[in-house]
């Protein structure tokens, strides 16, 4: 028990993983920090895959000019530094799940994008994709019902490690004070709060660490998992 909990009368309350410099159940903070750390990983894959998915795809696909103005876009927004989109956050949202939401609806897509694109580029002169096409199918009925089922394994493996990107990027706004506000909690704030003590209360970055470490383990094997159902390469071995 810390100080501070000892100064409230709590000698005798025990807590499973502790109590912060202010006397705070860790075991009640880290799991509904867990939860704010799931809603952001719910909306990195959320904007992975509906919006970076489909904006390689139609990119890669279509060529030209097309896929020319659609990557330069996406060069110019990848190139503003991440702490100066952070400081236009600040200036117009105030620290919290929304503003955490726009920092990754901003960049958070473009990675899967530049996956996406790639893996058509290779398929889409591929024979099934000309046989389709020469049969007269409409070409986003090849993109999402010819290509798409074949680029999935990358597709999901990068989705999944979009998932502790999050996490890790949330951490760091949590670090210079645009993440959740108090009394809320996430993993990556506890652990920030838990490294400014880590010197006199070490214990205290046990458990957001080694529940955020269950979380990346768990996400990668699930990723195995979807990968080796879906993938029509797999099915035939």
């Amino acid at each position: 028990l810390s100080d501070e909990g000892k100064d409230k009368g709590l000698e005798n309350t025990y807590y499973w993983f502790g109590s912060d410099n202010l006397g705070r159940d860790i075991f009640t903070r880290t799991w509904m920090g867990t939860r704010i750390s799931l809603y952001i990983a719910l909306i990195a894959v959320i904007i992975d895959v509906i919006f970076g998915l489909s904006y390689g795809l139609i990119s890669g696909y279509f060529g030209g000019a097309v896929d020319n103005a659609m990557q330069r876009f996406a060069e110019i927004l990848n190139g503003i530094p991440s702490l100066v989109i952070v400081t236009l956050l600040i200036i117009v949202l105030k620290p919290g799940l929304m503003t955490i939401t726009f920092s990754l609806m901003i960049t958070g897509w473009i990675g899967m994008n530049r996956i996406a694109r790639a893996q058509v580029l290779k398929l889409k002169e591929q024979e099934f994709v000309l046989a389709s096409r020469t049969l007269g199918a409409k070409k986003f009925f090849i993109i999402f019902k010819e290509i798409l089922p074949n680029i999935l394994g990358p597709v999901i493996t990068n989705t999944m490690f979009s998932i502790p990107n999050a996490i890790f990027t949330e951490a760091f706004l949590a670090f210079i004070g645009l993440g959740v506000p108090a009394p809320m909690a996430s993993l990556g704030s506890l652990i920030s709060e838990a490294f400014k003590q880590f010197t006199v209360h070490p214990y205290m970055l046990v458990a957001p660490v080694v529940v955020l470490a269950i979380l990346m383990l768990s996400f990668n094997m699930l990723a195995d998992g979807i990968r080796d159902a879906f993938d029509p390469k797999m099915k035939e071995m």
